[in-house]
């Protein structure tokens, strides 16, 4: 019987409201060639940066990177509605989240609860999401305390994102202000983040910067990158007890760059073989082989991201492709992955985005 042909894959594109950008960009995705053809935008309040696709395929959330949200303090997330045929975006509703400068969002895989991080404010929030994918104001909210090495970036705290586990029971969220990984457990039945009683959380060395965070696909190894740093920390993951057990530290950049950089993204490919990171300043991917038995990385090479400052960068669910954002030269780049060496092959192909931030991928029902 022949396989059915793929449709390919709905991508978005969150941005910062600039240059030009009118909001959340969608595409659809050419599976043969990963080409991305635009097919509107989801036009929403200011610097709908980074986004969350609901588990059904129906929503789409993006949170609103601002310090002042429909006339109070904080900034927002906003829920849309998503059209399966067509792709299009259509605003449900918008609630604060509690917090300055959110900048990541999750979906909790029973599609009942978002979860958010403030950046400026330091905090995690949690959100129920109604049968309709409307949010409801925030039902749990944890302020972070504490600082670290550096005073103009680690003065207070700064949750940069916060990250659900392969089992759907806890949540990692890197703190880069206080260079730690603070780990709750989900409590679904009620609605909370509860602080993790095994590991509450992790302490990082002095000025690194947690920043953003990514479980194999096995669940037994994760990884954190460090935005200050620029190195990737490997650990040993305890799905059962919620526990980080820390195994490896590693740089993402060539050992003769002298200029400055900051790490952004990271992402294992599907197929567990392979990791990957995204430096701000060299400009590049950098691309790691995993040990399947260790979870340890080993650097495999860098490729270039075609433009200035990549932030967010996505695989398709195959791990065919890569696209990656650079925020400060306003394209989204495209490669495909040699699937022997893991290393991204630019395709050519590329988009005009203004500032893209975030990039999310649906497949095509």
């Amino acid at each position: 019987m022949a396989t059915p042909k793929s449709k390919g894959y709905y991508v978005f594109v969150g941005t910062y409201s600039r240059n030009g950008s009118e909001g959340v960009y969608v595409y659809r995705m050419e599976p043969s060639t990963g080409s991305l053809a635009p097919l509107g935008v989801g036009k929403v309040g200011d610097n709908p940066s980074f986004l969350a696709i609901h588990p059904s395929g129906r929503f789409v959330y993006a949170v609103n990177e601002v310090t002042q949200f429909q006339g109070q303090e904080g900034g927002g997330v906003t829920a849309f509605a998503l059209d399966p045929a067509s792709g299009a975006l259509t605003l449900l509703n918008q609630q604060s989240s509690v917090g300055t400068d959110p900048c990541h969002i999750q979906i909790e895989a029973t599609g009942k609860y978002a979860l958010v991080a403030n950046y400026t404010s330091g905090s995690v929030a949690m959100f129920p999401i109604g049968s309709d994918g409307c949010l409801g104001p925030a039902c749990d909210f944890h302020q972070h305390q504490g600082s670290s090495l550096d005073p103009r970036r680690q003065a207070g705290p700064h949750a940069h994102s916060i990250n659900i586990d392969p089992g759907n029971r806890f949540a990692c969220a890197p703190d880069l202000g206080m260079d730690k990984i603070v780990i709750y457990r989900l409590d679904l039945a009620n609605g909370k983040l509860v602080p993790n009683e095994a590991q509450p959380f992790v302490t990082l060395p002095a000025g690194v910067g947690p920043r953003h965070f990514a479980y194999h696909p096995n669940g037994r190894f994760a990884y954190a990158i460090m935005e200050i740093g620029d190195t990737v920390t490997v650990f040993a993951y305890d799905g059962e007890r919620g526990t980080l057990d820390e195994r490896q530290v590693i740089g993402t950049l060539p050992a003769d760059f002298r200029g400055t950089s900051y790490t952004a993204d990271i992402h294992v490919h599907p197929n567990g073989r392979f990791l990957y990171g995204s430096n701000r300043g060299h400009d590049s991917i950098a691309v790691f082989a995993v040990d399947a038995n260790t979870g340890r990385l080993r650097a495999v090479g860098h490729e270039s991201t075609q433009g200035r400052f990549p932030r967010n960068f996505a695989l398709d669910l195959s791990g065919s492709y890569l696209y990656a954002a650079n925020q400060n030269s306003d394209n989204v780049v495209i490669y495909r992955i040699d699937q022997t060496t893991g290393m991204p092959v630019p395709t050519g192909e590329q988009v005009k985005v203004p500032v893209p931030v975030c990039v999310k991928m649906l497949p095509i029902p």
